[in-house]
C-alpha cells in the first residue's frame, strides 16, 4: 500500500471511530489489511498533522485548512476551465468536459474528497459521479455549477 492510501485511510478512521493510541490506529489499519510499523504510523499522525484529543486523535483546523484550500482553488478552476454540463439521475452526476479532459476534472473531484461522493470514473469526455443517494448528487451538482 502507497503513502496516500495509507494516510487516506487513516483520516477515514479517525473521522468516523474514536482512535485513541497510535497502537489502536495501528490495529485497525492492520485490520483493513494495510501493514504498518509504529514509525510509520507516528510519523503518518506527524505529516497529516493530526493531535489527540480526549474524544481521539483529530486533524488540526490549521492543517485541514492548509490542506484543503489549494484543493478547493484546484477543483474550481478545473471546473471553470473544462465542464460543459452536469446532469444529474438519482444519485448519479455526469459531467461533460472537452475531449481529454475528464480525467482531470475526476482527480480534481477525488482529491477534493467532498461529502456525499462515493466514487468517480472518468472516459474521454465524460466523468460519472457516484454519490451517496439522490439527496447528494442534488448537492454536488449545486455546488460544481455555482463554481462556473
Amino acid at each position: 500500500m502507497n503513502k496516500k492510501y495509507r494516510q487516506g485511510k487513516i483520516l477515514k478512521l479517525i473521522q468516523t471511530r474514536s482512535i485513541h493510541s497510535q497502537g489502536d490506529l495501528a490495529g485497525a489499519l492492520r485490520a483493513m489489511g494495510i501493514k504498518v510499523t509504529q514509525v510509520t504510523v507516528s510519523r503518518d499522525i506527524r505529516e497529516l498533522g493530526l493531535i489527540k484529543t480526549q474524544r481521539g486523535y483529530t486533524r488540526t483546523a490549521a492543517h485541514a485548512a492548509a490542506r484543503m484550500a489549494p484543493v478547493a482553488a484546484d477543483l474550481k478552476a478545473v471546473a471553470r476551465e473544462f465542464l460543459k454540463d452536469v446532469r444529474v439521475a438519482q444519485n448519479l452526476v455526469v459531467l461533460q468536459t472537452p475531449p481529454g479532459r475528464a480525467n482531470a476534472v475526476a482527480a480534481a473531484l477525488d482529491e477534493a474528497e467532498w461529502q456525499g461522493v462515493v466514487g468517480t470514473l472518468a472516459g474521454d469526455d465524460t466523468v460519472l459521479v457516484v454519490a451517496s443517494n439522490a439527496a447528494a448528487a442534488g448537492s454536488l451538482r449545486r455546488r460544481l455549477l455555482e463554481m462556473l
